[in-house]
């Protein structure tokens, strides 16, 4: 059976985030990404590119890690895996953007091996906006779909309903955005199954750049600035809370500045915060749940 080893894997995710920042660096017009080479004390390194205050992008960030070493505890027990060494390697997404009609948009692909064998792919693609636009909601899962269906006819149903139960913020019972795709241990067939991950790692720079041409114009006030800032404070209890990847690269002694640029430089707290009936940040709060049917 054909296979691809995982240094073959990693060069690909090299070459996206080469992609994907020139593309974010033309979208936004000014802003440029700034390199950060780092190494991991116990096998491994990778490199953290973070575009600040573009035209466009107020904070976004584009890993790349390739990590090996001996399987830490705490992640043999959380992945019930035996003792051994592993190799991960990936690369992760977050876009912050100034205004408040264009999402906050993440993506992440991977792939995970051990000396015995084992290996898979994960990963997924999701959005956040700060106002859910219902004609940008159906272009953004259309483009999964479309993405998924290429592949297998019932992966996008089954990864959308994983990425609602996922994204979810349970202490204030709201999905964090309208989610998106979300997919771990996929491992069948390695040469198909990345080819898969291949398909939806190529689908965040269009997707994301007709997002960013289609609302960067609009303008805004400032309360819907401040809105922007408690739905910010929303995403960060999601990823200090709940995330996985998050606690996967600390639980590892990965680089702690390049597992948190996943963090907005701004967010919110307000207490007791509640928008006004029939407005649109309640109009929000709305479709901020699980099993809502986009594409049709």
């Amino acid at each position: 059976m054909e296979t691809i080893k995982k240094e073959a894997i990693a060069e690909w995710f090299q070459s996206l985030q080469n992609e994907i920042c020139e593309g974010m660096e033309q979208a936004d017009g000014k802003g440029k990404f700034k390199e950060d080479l780092w190494e991991r004390a116990g096998g491994g390194g990778g490199r953290t590119r973070i575009l600040a205050h573009g035209d466009v992008i107020e904070k976004g960030g584009v890993n790349f890690s390739a990590v090996h070493g001996p399987m830490p505890e705490k992640i043999m027990a959380a992945l019930n895996l035996s003792e051994g060494d592993f190799f991960a390697s990936g690369v992760s997404i977050v876009m912050h953007p100034f205004n408040p009609w264009v999402p906050i948009i993440h993506m992440n692909i991977r792939y995970f091996e051990m000396s015995d064998g084992t290996w898979w792919f994960g990963g997924g693609i999701d959005l956040t906006p700060h106002y859910v636009n219902p004609e940008d909601a159906k272009f953004f899962h259309t483009s999964l779909k479309d993405a998924c269906d290429q592949y297998h006819p019932g992966y996008y149903p089954e990864f959308k309903a994983w990425a609602d139960d996922y994204f979810f913020i349970k202490h204030r019972n709201e999905t964090r955005g309208i989610g998106g795709i979300f997919f771990d241990k996929v491992a069948k067939d390695k040469m198909k199954d990345f080819e898969f991950v291949k398909g939806v790692g190529t689908t965040f720079l269009p997707v994301y750049t007709h997002l960013i041409q289609k609302n960067k114009q609009q303008s805004y006030s400032p309360e819907e600035k401040e809105w922007q800032m408690i739905r910010r404070g929303r995403y960060v209890e999601f990823n200090l809370v709940y995330d996985k990847g998050t606690r996967f690269g600390l639980d590892t002694e990965g680089r702690t500045e390049s597992i948190l640029m996943s963090l907005p430089e701004q967010a919110k707290w307000l207490y007791n915060h509640s928008p006004a009936e029939n407005s649109r940040e309640a109009q929000t709060l709305r479709f901020l749940k699980k099993g809502l049917n986009w594409v049709e």
